[in-house]
């Protein structure tokens, strides 16, 4: 018997134009209308073989639909559908291009042997499913409310894919991660399982924080611990990263990040191919009585040296005063008070001159009172995704600039309350590596929102939608909100050395222009993204380019 695959995905979203157009330094141009186009794109997987690759929903069904890369017009639309594994509709995890083959993966929970499987699965040239399916994860688990969740990401040259799985063992006072890294035969070249008991240090807190592959076949997970011993009045903090170098056999090896009196609250990595890896992301400080205060303190920097498994940089900066006033007003920021830990770090982007730019976001989730019978319930989600922290880090790590892109955007739909999202423990555990959302919720407007950042030539520019009620205002207390995002409108910061701001708004609007969605893109070059567009029945792949 054949059922069609249930989906997830992890993703946010935005929007913008129409045929030809140009903002600030970007230009946009569309292929031809998707005739008869009942499905939406929610993800572009890639391009290969002349023709580029996307995953697309239609009520509860799921397809792949393939386009010809020149002119962008529809080639076929494949529902996904595949054969019962133990049982189990398959729910769907990914969709990637790796080195010009075209896969889908789907993971399946046995309950009889108490596992959680992961399943990949082919797609020939014209978007169907092949005979080539390979089991790629196999992993026990205690039982479905803590099956744990996979988190996938694409290496950087695209031909392999990091496929981590987490899980939190309640009652044995286990966690448990599982990472593999496949490349685009589907063979598992890596692969590493780890158990951390927890009962020894009660009130725990473990994150993976990030977990990376580089050009070298190189795995990186960062592993941050902190936890409060009550008696001594004292926090203890384990600040991780582990590497499996492919030139060792994928030995695991551990190096300490120490510091004292803070306590690290995420994590962005980035890997290079010479055995460096850059960690930045928000601190918090410590109080006397040894409990971390949680809120942001401020921005730190670090560079590991793998080969010689040594900390060759470690920096903590705290916010400038007038980053805090447009973040919490300037009464507060007189008063010495830290940032709220809603800013969620949304880009790391490496700089010309060796350092980093870190863009964090404003980002809120709030359920309200689901209503129906039975599992059956509905629940009201509000997404909201507003300013965005713009640090510019020095090589030496230290803070040249730091600003604020002020906006205001809101997205609000109604979903069945099962599997809202799925997370790989309580709160004590999480895996700061993504964040899980339906994808049956997309189309639904929190594709609208965020942003997307877009380095070229030493210059910063930041994308995202808005009301054009804010042409021409960067005063973050002056902004209005993004209520209605089908009438939103691109807008875009431009910073420049110091980081001073320069708002560029899209002159010459159309009223019926299309309305792209920043985080539903592909980047086919450096210089060069796929995107997709659309306004109710009228749907557009394009390209965007930087002038």
């Amino acid at each position: 018997m054949i059922k069609k695959i249930t989906c997830l995905f992890m993703m946010v979203g935005l929007s913008f134009v129409v045929n030809a157009q140009s903002i600030g330094p970007i230009s946009i141009t569309h292929g031809q209308e998707i005739e008869a186009d009942k499905e939406k794109i929610v993800r572009i997987a890639g391009e290969a073989n002349g023709k580029i690759y996307t995953l697309a929903t239609r009520k509860k069904g799921f397809y792949i639909k393939v386009f010809k890369s020149d002119d962008m017009s529809l080639i076929s639309t494949n529902e996904i559908e595949m054969k019962d594994f133990k049982d189990k509709e398959p729910e769907f995890e990914e969709i990637a291009v790796l080195d010009g083959k075209v896969f889908i993966l789907g993971s399946v929970y046995d309950k009889k042997a108490k596992v959680a499987n992961l399943l990949a699965v082919e797609i020939s040239e014209d978007g169907k499913l092949t005979n080539n399916t390979k089991k790629l994860f196999s992993t026990k688990v205690t039982k479905k409310r803590e099956r744990g969740a996979f988190y996938i990401k694409e290496s950087p040259g695209r031909d392999r894919l990091l496929i981590l799985h987490a899980a939190l063992f309640d009652k044995e006072e286990v966690i448990q991660y599982e990472i593999k890294l496949i490349n685009n035969d589907l063979d598992i070249m890596a692969q590493h399982l780890e158990k951390v008991p927890f009962s020894d240090r009660k009130g725990l807190e473990f994150d993976i924080a990030d977990f990376d592959v580089n050009f070298n076949d190189d795995i990186f997970i960062v592993i941050n611990e902190s936890y409060r011993d009550k008696k001594t009045k004292t926090n203890h903090e384990k600040f991780q990263l582990h590497t499996f170098k492919s030139a060792n056999g994928f030995e695991k090896e551990v190096v300490d990040i120490a510091f004292t009196d803070k306590e690290i609250i995420n994590c962005e990595m980035l890997a290079d191919e010479n055995g460096k890896v850059r960690l930045v992301g928000f601190y918090s400080s410590v109080r006397k009585n040894g409990k971390a205060n949680k809120e942001l303190k401020g921005v730190y920097a670090s560079v590991v040296d793998v080969n010689s498994k040594s900390v060759n940089q470690l920096k903590f900066n705290e916010f400038d005063y007038d980053t805090k006033v447009k973040l919490i007003g300037e009464r507060r920021a007189k008063k010495g008070k830290d940032v709220k830990p809603l800013y969620v770090t949304h880009s790391l982007v490496q700089k010309s001159d060796g350092g980093l730019i870190l863009l964090s976001e404003y980002q809120l989730y709030i359920l309200g009172r689901a209503s129906g019978i039975g599992p059956l319930s509905f629940t009201p989600v509000t997404h909201i995704n507003n300013e965005i922290i713009v640090t510019s880090i020095n090589p030496d790590g230290s803070v040249g600039w730091s600003n604020v892109i002020p906006k205001k955007q809101k997205a609000a739909y109604t979903t069945l309350a099962i599997g809202f999202g799925v997370f790989a423990g309580n709160s004590n555990f999480t895996v700061g590596a993504g964040v899980n959302i339906p994808l049956t919720v997309l189309g639904k407007g929190p594709e609208y929102l965020s942003a997307m950042p877009i380095y070229e030539n030493g210059q910063l520019t930041v994308l995202f939608n808005d009301n054009t009620k804010n042409y021409g205002v960067t005063d973050i207390e002056e902004i209005k909100w993004l209520g209605n995002y089908n009438k939103a409108v691109p807008a875009a910061i431009m910073f420049g050395d110091n980081g001073e701001m320069t708002r560029v708004d899209q002159e010459d609007v159309e009223k019926h222009q299309l309305i792209f969605r920043p985080r539903v893109h592909y980047r086919s070059s450096p210089t060069e993204y796929i995107i997709y567009s659309s306004r109710k029945s009228k749907d557009k792949l394009g390209r965007m380019k930087i002038n």
